[in-house]
């Protein structure tokens, strides 16, 4: 037990230390495929960095709701950390205490108060863009729902690593249309939940077209370090169930070996790595959708769940 409590937070560890090394390098592939130089990869941990050693500036009339949203939003993801497989295809200590649902249930809690803090100020683009954000996560949160009782329906349970052995482990299962629509699905939910185009345009700063930026404008020092740093590990943990959940356990560890944990890591981050050259292909190919066109990015998304659900009715 003590050994599985230890590899939880290890794994806790892996995701605070590299997930802002896989948005630098993402944020860099991406200008480099637009022929500028861009930014190093270690540019997020810089502004984390100087953002910790910079005066905080909170609005007196803010309430208790904008002050602790940047450490709901930075503890989010490191629980949803303890219920899936990072670095192992075992179950840790964890591992039962909820399943995927309660994942989504939780990274949803966090942007709600989110949305809440940009509100909080009365600054009229934060009102503007948490409007925009409530939009797609009221538009997300249903192909998360579909998405989660399809893969329950192979498994027989919604836990992640139950799932990971049910679904993906028979190589045969891996061919299955409703797992191919599955994987797509999910994919959709990862661009429009960071924020990424063609829903939204992360490096865009225009407060007009902000949706998911604008739930952190009004943050300063050690507030918007939380915010970004919670932001990177809601990013990286996404990744993790995209890709050893649903698309393939490949490189994660399968014995309680110590050295089997640590080769885990260097694996995990190349899986990502390949993921990332896929996501920026699809950014630099795609331009950011109008506001009114963002409900049919997501439509497309939930019934593409549902058709899932339905092919994998049909097959059982």
């Amino acid at each position: 037990m003590t050994q599985k409590i230890a590899y939880n937070l290890m794994q806790v560890l892996v995701v605070m230390l590299f997930s802002p090394l896989i948005k630098g390098i993402l944020n860099r592939w991406k200008e480099q495929v637009q022929s500028k130089k861009g930014p190093s990869i270690f540019q997020t941990y810089r502004d984390i960095w100087k953002l910790f050693h910079k005066d905080e500036v909170v609005s007196e009339e803010s309430s208790w709701i904008f002050r602790f949203t940047p450490y709901i939003v930075f503890i989010a993801p490191i629980f949803v950390t303890l219920l899936i497989p990072v670095l192992t295809d075992y179950p840790l200590f964890f591992a039962f205490m909820g399943d995927m649902l309660a994942g989504g249930s939780i990274l949803a809690l966090a942007g709600f108060f989110a949305t809440l803090a940009a509100i909080d100020t009365a600054n009229p683009y934060g009102p503007m863009g948490a409007s925009r954000t409530r939009m797609v996560g009221f538009l997300a949160e249903p192909v998360f729902m579909i998405v989660f009782f399809t893969v329950s329906f192979v498994a027989g349970s919604t836990i992640p690593y139950i799932v990971q052995q049910a679904w993906v482990t028979p190589l045969a299962n891996f061919f299955e249309p409703a797992h191919i629509l599955v994987m797509l699905a999910f994919l959709m939910l990862i661009i429009a939940e960071n924020g990424r185009i063609p829903v939204d345009n992360p490096s865009g700063h225009f407060e007009l077209a902000m949706i998911d930026e604008s739930k952190g404008l009004e943050y300063s020092g050690r507030g918007a370090a939380l915010m970004k740093w919670g932001g990177c590990m809601k990013f990286f943990v996404l990744l993790c169930i995209f890709l050893n959940v649903l698309v393939c356990p490949w490189g994660l560890a399968t014995t309680g070996s110590f050295w089997d944990l640590l080769l885990a890591i260097p694996l995990i981050l190349l899986k990502m790595l390949a993921f990332l050259i896929v996501l920026v292909f699809i950014e630099s190919s795609l331009s950011k959708l109008r506001l009114f066109r963002i409900s049919e990015f997501m439509g497309a998304a939930f019934v593409t769940s549902v058709v899932a659900m339905v092919v994998q009715l049909i097959g059982m």
